[in-house]
């Protein structure tokens, strides 16, 4: 708050001769004599004396350096006659030479104490404020500035035991900044609190505060002494508060540095005992780390000699270096991971079978090509591990189904999920040159494992993205490669390590999002969804034990009927997998569970009945038949990457000028598929007995319901065929079917993928019969017989005989009648299509 050099003095003697141009004098006055000073006549007429950065209070004694050629000329002339000149600050400190404008209205009245002539030219003066004063009006500019004043009284409006309160308040607060500063002598704080006059002692803080010259002048201007002294109590709580936090700051940091001294001491009395007792701790340290090299197995001779170089690294770097700790975790990691050793594989296949078996019901082909993996290794003995692909919806086993084959296999399993990851760090490590470095996730995995030929299921292979930090899958790209991934390396480790006695079994959702050179490196097994009996079957096997046990039952207190099971899979899941007939199963064994706990029960059998008080009302029903009733409802089957789905496809006709809307948030594949139908329609409206008038003076709505959802694709041709034929013919879908193909312009059906998965939506859907193109026999041959069951398959080549197979033979309604228009709107429009192009358009715009 206070200039760390002042001076005590009085306000009218001798010593001011000791003023020097750097000194702050705190005049020690009563009273009497502050008042003396301040109400002291002051001329009408006085010159101004123009201050940069500075504001002078009454009774306040600064020095200031006179410099400007005016303010010399005025210093002169005052000094030699009665010492009076009025003090006023600029509005911009910056501003050289001022004009009357660029100073305040108001100033104070100051007596010039000391002259002091500098050898530079100018001087330096030292002033006393006497009072304050107005400007009226500037007499004159030249040779200074001269104008006439007016005088300010300052109001004294508080007195009594409320102003010795508040001077007794802001004298306690300003000597708590003074101990707290530490650029600040402790004497100030005894000047300040002899300080007898109130408003010299306000005046003489407002001098001093921490605040910008415009709120010094501000308090100058303030007349009543009340709101003076709230402002500057105002100013000095906020220093207050400043000078208190950089306090706690500052102790804080002492603190610190006292602790690392404090460590640092420590650490080498430590040291100095270790020595002593011939226990140096350092370099303990370091042999066990040699000690622990030599006695790791399979390390190849590159690997040795860089692990050597690196202790010898560790030697000379001191405890105390960043570097050490780099240093050390870097030969942990060599340590750590399992080079050449290998858990020996347990090549029995009956044995592979029956641990596959008890695990998974079902996935025969998944099954079968573990055996034959395991049957050529078992052959040949040292075969390079294949990278497999499990790819299907979800809930399908896929992740379980790595389990198995590790155990099968006798071999450490480990598991990590790409879902998300978009740093090719994640792969292939960081740098050591980077704070808190680590290897990769394939490096982590191999000394989580323990040994060098785990499986590693790389999960949500599907769902890795890139960005600018690297593209994770072009890392991928080394490690599924079994040509290359003898010679994987990390950018942490920086050594050649070998992956290929690791078994990768990736899973995957979708197969378009991951990239080609990747799908090319890794062998595709599609594990479809379950039907309703293998649901059963798993439900009976794995399923309702598990939840038994995890909800604190025995077998004895629930038994769920194999009818009970059906009802749940048929009725209250519709999935490709089963996470949600085991939460359904799971809220069957917690209501049991809450049964038994309560009292009521002691146990229960759980049966067809029952489900539906369990799970209320049904959750899915089939209704196929039902939106097949009237003509232009086709049904389509579509694949997703969840699993195979059906789909409605919906057509319907009014009266207007031969347009189609589409709908239903469909791609321009899907909607190309559309006009392919009309337009064979169209070609062959003679022979399937629609009127010409059907095409030309009706609109075609074509809608596929869930408009929210995406759809695209071209294997709902044969459904949008279906649908417009049916409408235009008025001829109904037949029974419970549902269809899918490619249509072409030629009349062909080509074929689609998804097979499996869309044959099983249809049984989920209650479907009797499909329409496949007939090149896809050969999927349909791949289905287990079982999987089948009693839906009938038929086979299209061409488009001709579809609309025979799937269509009733007789209309709801004559074409001929249903389609049939009055002459007035032909004639309107024919009209129209008669209006030339441009015209139209003009027309069209008027009527929008």
């Amino acid at each position: 708050m206070l200039d760390s050099r002042f001076k005590i003095t009085t306000a009218f003697d001798d010593q001011n001769e000791g003023f020097d141009d750097f000194e702050q004098a705190i005049p020690l006055m009563s009273e009497e004599e502050e008042k003396k000073l301040t109400e002291s006549a002051i001329p009408d007429e006085l010159p101004i004396l123009p201050l940069k950065n500075t504001v002078l209070f009454p009774g306040v004694v600064v020095p200031i350096t006179v410099g400007r050629d005016r303010s010399l000329a005025l210093v002169k002339q005052a000094y030699e006659s009665d010492k009076t000149i009025g003090v006023v600050t600029q509005k911009d400190e910056s501003v050289e030479d001022p004009e009357p404008g660029d100073l305040y209205q108001f100033g104070t009245v100051a007596q010039i104490l000391k002259l002091i002539k500098m050898p530079d030219g100018s001087k330096s003066v030292v002033i006393q404020g006497k009072s304050v004063f107005g400007i009226e009006e500037m007499l004159e500019e030249e040779p200074f500035f001269k104008a006439r004043v007016f005088p300010v009284k300052q109001d004294m409006d508080i007195s009594g035991i409320e102003l010795d309160a508040s001077i007794r308040s802001i004298k306690e607060t300003a000597s708590k900044i003074v101990n707290l500063s530490p650029n600040i002598p402790s004497e100030a704080s005894i000047a300040i609190n002899n300080i007898s006059s109130p408003s010299f002692l306000l005046n003489f803080i407002s001098s001093n505060l921490q605040v910008s010259i415009a709120e010094k002048q501000q308090i100058l201007e303030i007349r009543t002494f009340s709101k003076r002294l709230d402002k500057v109590m105002e100013y000095l709580n906020k220093e207050l508060q400043v000078l208190n936090l950089s306090e706690e700051i500052r102790s804080k940091v002492k603190t610190d540095i006292d602790d690392q001294q404090r460590d640092f001491y420590l650490r080498q009395q430590m040291k100095a005992i270790q020595e002593a007792l011939g226990e140096d701790g350092e370099q303990q340290t370091v042999e066990k780390l040699r000690q622990q090299l030599k006695e790791k197995k399979g390390l190849p001779e590159n690997v040795m000699e860089t692990a050597e170089k690196e202790l010898q690294r560790l030697e000379m770097t001191p405890s105390s270096s960043p570097n050490y700790g780099i240093i050390h975790s870097y030969i942990e990691w060599i340590l750590d991971l399992p080079w050449g050793e290998y858990s020996k594989d347990k090549l029995d296949l009956k044995r592979a079978r029956k641990v596959l078996d008890e695990d998974h019901y079902g996935l025969e082909k998944v099954k079968k090509r573990i055996i034959e993996y395991l049957a050529v290794l078992k052959l040949k003995k040292d075969m390079k591990a294949p990278i497999l692909c499990f790819y299907g919806p979800p809930g399908v086993g896929k992740t379980s189904l790595g389990k198995s084959i590790a155990r099968s296999l006798n071999r450490e399993f480990e598991r990590f999920s790409l879902g998300g990851i978009h740093d090719e760090a994640e792969i292939r490590g960081h740098r050591r040159t980077y704070i808190g470095a680590l290897p990769g996730r394939i490096l982590r995995s191999m000394k989580k494992a323990g040994k060098g030929n785990p499986v590693i299921m790389l999960d949500e292979i599907d769902k890795v993205g890139s960005d600018f930090r690297g593209d994770p899958t072009s890392a991928l790209l080394e490690v599924l490669d079994p040509e290359q991934n003898d010679s994987f390396t990390d950018n942490y480790l920086e050594l050649e390590y070998d992956l290929s006695k690791v078994m990768f079994i990736a899973t995957a959702n979708s197969l378009d999002t991951i990239p080609a050179p990747l799908r090319d490196r890794m062998e595709i097994i599609n594990i479809s969804g379950y039907t309703l009996e293998e649901k059963s079957e798993i439900a009976r096997k794995y399923l309702i034990p598990k939840q038994i046990e995890e909800n604190g039952l025995s077998n004895k207190q629930i038994k769920i009927s194999k009818a009970a099971i059906e009802k749940i899979v048929d009725e209250y899941t519709r999935e490709s997998g089963v996470r949600n007939l085991e939460r359904q199963i799971g809220a069957v064994c917690r209501n049991v569970a809450a049964q038994i706990a309560s009292g009521d029960i002691d146990d229960m059998s759980v049966g067809v009945n029952d489900v539906a008080d369990i799970l209320g009302k049904r959750k899915f029903f089939s209704d196929v038949a039902e939106r097949t009733t009237v003509p232009g409802v086709a049904t389509g089957l579509a694949w997703t990457p969840y699993g195979g789905d059906i789909l409605f496809i919906e057509a319907s006709v009014s009266r207007g000028t031969g347009k189609l809307h589409i709908t239903g948030q469909l791609g321009d594949v899907m909607k190309e598929s559309a006009m392919l139908a009309i337009s064979y329609l169209r070609a062959r409206y003679k022979e399937l007995n629609i009127p010409e008038e059907a095409f030309k003076y009706w609109d075609l709505h074509i809608h596929v319901p869930q408009g929210a959802v995406p759809k695209d694709g071209p294997s709902a041709g044969v459904a949008l065929l279906s649908a417009v034929a049916s409408i235009f013919t008025q001829r109904k879908v037949k029974g419970t079917l549902a269809m899918t193909g490619e249509i072409t312009l030629r009349g062909l059906v080509l074929p689609v993928g998804g097979i499996k998965e869309k044959v099983l939506a249809a049984k989920r859907a209650g479907i009797e019969k499909v329409f496949l193109p007939k090149k896809n026999e050969k999927d349909v041959d791949e289905i287990e017989e079982d999987v089948i069951g009693n839906l009938q398959v038929q086979y299209l080549e061409r488009m001709e005989p579809i609309l025979d197979l799937i269509l009733e033979d007789e209309p709801v309604e004559d074409p001929a009648n249903f389609f049939e228009v009055p002459e007035s709107h032909k004639l309107q429009t024919d009209g129209q299509n008669k209006v030339p192009s441009n015209v139209q358009k003009e027309m069209n715009v008027l009527e929008n």
